[in-house]
């Protein structure tokens, strides 16, 4: 499965190189940043987990959509901190990408 696949490559990027994503985690948020980095990569795999076995694919499906939900506000600082017009620009492109993605997962909830 795609989406478990994109999960998996993504959460393990949280502990290669974490600071790309220190970087956009939203300051309201307590604690430290990369408290929030490793959280997310720790989810990201667990959310893959779930959507790769067909027992546990419905939540997670469930589960990943929420969570494509509650990462969006570190996508919009992704878009604040980019310094570079082309870092910028791939940022500002990858925000509506998130529909998608919550479309994606919702829909690997039938199987």
């Amino acid at each position: 499965m795609r989406l478990a696949t994109l999960l998996t490559t993504t959460g393990t990027l949280h502990f290669v190189a974490p600071k790309q994503f220190d970087a956009i985690v939203p300051s309201a948020l307590p604690g430290s940043a990369r408290f929030w980095t490793y959280a997310s990569g720790v989810v990201e795999l667990g959310l893959a987990g779930l959507l790769a076995v067909p027992r546990t694919r419905w939540v997670g499906g469930t589960l990943a959509a929420a969570f494509f939900v509650a990462v969006f506000p570190g996508n919009i600082k992704s878009v604040k901190v980019a310094r570079h017009p082309a870092l910028k620009a791939v940022a500002v492109a990858r925000l509506p990408m998130q529909v998608p993605l919550v479309r994606q997962a919702l829909a690997a909830r039938e199987g």
